[in-house]
């Protein structure tokens, strides 16, 4: 909250993130000046009519300036029209397009266009612009030799060609260009095909262990995982998505604008007692030092410092996404079932999990069988006489375990206090 101090024209105070007040001297046009002395002494007073006194042309006023300068990004100028026929008409035109314009959220609208404006303004060994070259003759073989310079970041190289694949197909449909050179190119093998770090049940105990409940990280992380929710949904939930205090009903922000869907789950026990636990906003669980809800972003960047307090520097808000998706994979869940309570609208995700849950129950089975003892107890060695674990001797086509185990699942409670 920022106030105003009457006494003194132009200064303000303001509290930041730790409670602690700050006072500036804020004019028209400059930039503002940090005061630290108490307003209402004397040596406020003297430092007040010294910072009055900073102005153009004095070497403090010019010390500041520059240091305000050089924390304030330069504006990157405006371009103009695109010469027609150029990888930069063809990229202005799908900045316009629907496939842009309603079909990418406005978080991948920004980052397609980081990618794209990079790609358009880099220049090729030729000395040529990329976005100056014709969009309709640039070949296939061209984007190969982008591909092979990007070899050792291969999430920077298939990023920018579903950026480029996206843009020559409107512009295909636009009349721009006949062909899609990015449609033959293959992507680059990922580098972390695992992707996020998926959290372990030590894990969740030690960040709780760090943050107890009726803390703000406990919370967040019981929204994450109990729900099993994207960070951008995370900062959304509160009182006014649970429905008769039995289910929490949303609508997922990623995909919302080319396949908006109602999700509904049970309200978990867990969860309720970390809410009932925590101060929390009227419209949002989550709230920050000044009361307002989060950012995706910001609440990224917020867990994430929580995550290396706790020792979990590796860890993120999406890891316990897939651990929750891990935990119901191995109590038996099935594709749709996983689809329904995680949003997906494709089975390849939920495959991943019900078939990692599948090829740990087997493995299990198969060590808990009975052991075939080849060695003797005595000498260590190979004991030819020993009796085995199966029918017959010699190789023979492996058993396939009939019998089921308990699935290993994640168990953890959030014990909450109301005092």
């Amino acid at each position: 909250m920022i106030e105003a101090v009457r006494r003194y024209k132009g200064v303000i105070q303001d509290q930041d993130r730790h409670g602690n007040l700050r006072t500036y001297l804020r004019r028209s046009g400059l930039p503002k000046v940090r005061l630290h002395e108490t307003p209402g002494t004397d040596a406020f007073d003297a430092e007040y009519r010294a910072a009055l006194a900073e102005t153009p042309g004095t070497d403090a006023f010019d010390a500041e300036y520059r240091a305000a300068l050089a924390e304030t990004p330069t504006p990157k100028p405006r371009r103009g029209a695109a010469r027609a026929g150029t990888v930069d008409a063809l990229i202005q035109a799908y900045y316009q397009s629907t496939e842009f314009r309603t079909g990418l959220a406005a978080r991948s609208q920004r980052v397609r266009r980081l990618i794209l404006e990079g790609f358009r303004d880099t220049k090729g060994k030729d000395g040529l612009r990329h976005g100056d070259r014709t969009a309709e003759a640039l070949p296939s073989t061209f984007l190969e030799r982008q591909k092979d310079g990007l070899a050792e970041t291969p999430e920077a190289f298939n990023s920018l060609l579903k950026a480029l694949r996206a843009a020559y197909a409107a512009g295909m449909r636009l009349g721009l260009v006949t062909r899609n050179p990015a449609a033959t190119v293959s992507y680059l093998p990922s580098a972390n095909p695992e992707g996020w770090h998926t959290w372990s049940p030590a894990e969740i105990a030690q960040f709780l262990a760090r943050w107890p409940a009726g803390s703000k990280p406990a919370l967040a992380l019981a929204i994450l995982y109990w729900l099993g929710v994207r960070r951008s949904n995370a900062v959304t939930l509160g009182p006014q998505h649970v429905r008769d205090g039995q289910r929490i009903e949303y609508r997922p922000v990623k995909g919302s604008k080319r396949n908006p869907r109602t999700i509904r789950l049970p309200y978990p026990a867990e969860l309720r007692a970390a809410v009932e636990a925590t101060p929390h906003g009227r419209l949002t669980w989550l709230i920050t030092e000044h009361g307002q809800p989060y950012s995706a972003d910001g609440f990224g960047n917020a867990f994430r410092r929580w995550c290396r307090m706790a020792g979990l520097p590796h860890c993120g808000p999406h890891g316990l996404r897939k651990a929750r998706a891990v935990d119901r994979a191995h109590a038996g869940a099935s594709d749709r079932e996983m689809m329904a309570a995680f949003g997906w609208s494709s089975s390849r995700e939920p495959a991943r999990y019900t078939k990692m849950a599948d090829q740990d129950r087997l493995a299990d089975a198969a060590f808990r069988r009975g052991e075939m003892s080849h060695f003797s107890t005595d000498s260590g060695r190979w004991d030819e006489n020993a009796s085995q674990g199966v029918e017959n001797k010699g190789l023979e086509k492996g058993m396939v375990p009939g019998g089921g185990i308990e699935p290993p699942t994640l168990r953890f409670s959030v014990a909450c206090s109301t005092n």
